[in-house]
């Protein structure tokens, strides 16, 4: 199934430190309804780039557009559309598991947020420490955590830097799955991952970030995150 409309437009993005530019400028563009999956050697500027485009560094130069709007963190018709994971996310360290995901639900106005909740703790399989804080449980259930708060609110743009982080094979290919219904039901996903798999069961095209940024096929992607 095909949906008009771009949703994130990037045109001539420069991103990096201290005005210093850590890989070359990005021009690409992301539709309702598709995949793009972002590669690269370790430093070559990936997840800087993803955080670029979330609104959560600012850009050294060109432009950053979804649905039109340019990026602007602070701002509410951005932050509606867009949802992102990053490694360095925080958590409140008084809040269990579920109270986390509540506080995401209801913040985001989410139908039914007791259920969604309970859904949420199901699929990424944490029930069973539903209750504990996040400082009493594994790295792997905190990164479950962080994939529950980003999918359980409504988004049409989902940033993700490397999801399958501390993820066992099995919730790596349920992520995959999950990912391909957003993509389904119209939604828009920036996925940078180390993972030919995940990258091979989602992504329809790929940007390569290195001294000169470009468009690869998926196939020649996961060839190149395999060989390294």
């Amino acid at each position: 199934m095909t949906f008009p409309g771009a949703v994130l437009d990037i045109s001539n993005l420069s991103v990096g430190y201290g005005g210093a530019p850590v890989c070359g400028p990005i021009t690409a563009r992301a539709d309702a309804g598709e995949i793009l999956g972002v590669v690269g050697f370790n430093g070559a500027g990936k997840s800087t780039a993803a955080r670029t485009i979330a609104g959560k560094q600012q850009m050294l130069d060109g432009e950053v557009r979804v649905h039109g709007l340019p990026v602007n963190e602070d701002a509410i018709p951005f932050r509606r559309q867009v949802a992102a994971l990053f490694d360095e996310d925080a958590f409140f360290p008084s809040l269990s598991l579920r109270e986390h995901l509540q506080l995401v639900a209801r913040g985001h106005s989410v139908p039914d947020p007791d259920a969604a909740v309970d859904a949420e703790l199901d699929f990424f399989a944490l029930q069973e420490r539903a209750d504990a804080v996040p400082a009493s449980v594994s790295s792997g259930q905190r990164r479950r955590l962080l994939l529950a708060s980003a999918l359980i609110r409504p988004s049409s743009l989902l940033i993700l830097d490397e999801p399958e982080q501390r993820l066992d094979p099995a919730m790596r290919e349920r992520v995959g799955e999950r990912l391909q219904a957003y993509a389904a039901d119209g939604g828009t996903v920036l996925l940078v991952t180390h993972d030919p798999a995940l990258l091979l069961a989602t992504a329809q095209r790929c940007l390569l970030i290195d001294d000169d940024v470009r468009e690869i096929a998926p196939q020649r992607a996961a060839a190149e995150i395999a060989g390294r």
